[in-house]
């Protein structure tokens, strides 16, 4: 828990945002849409954080997001 809050913590806000949106299953076209970015930004994004949480898959990082307490806070109803 205390090992993915740190992973978590060194995430930037932008990157935070991304990866609320990932674990609720939103297409990287989706998420450029609802952030105003582009979809490689969302691309580059996805892929830091994926990095720095150390996972290789979307169903590892919703786990290490669970187990932290991180929650997808503010985002539509349609994606909660």
């Amino acid at each position: 828990e205390s090992a993915a809050s740190g992973r978590i913590a060194k995430l930037s806000d932008r990157e935070c945002e991304v990866m609320a949106w990932v674990i609720t299953g939103a297409l990287n076209k989706q998420i450029a849409g609802h952030l105003g970015i582009v979809e490689q930004t969302v691309k580059v994004h996805r892929s830091r954080v994926m990095e720095k949480m150390g996972v290789v898959s979307v169903a590892e990082l919703v786990r290490l997001c669970d187990a932290a307490g991180f929650k997808a806070a503010g985002l539509p109803q349609t994606f909660t």
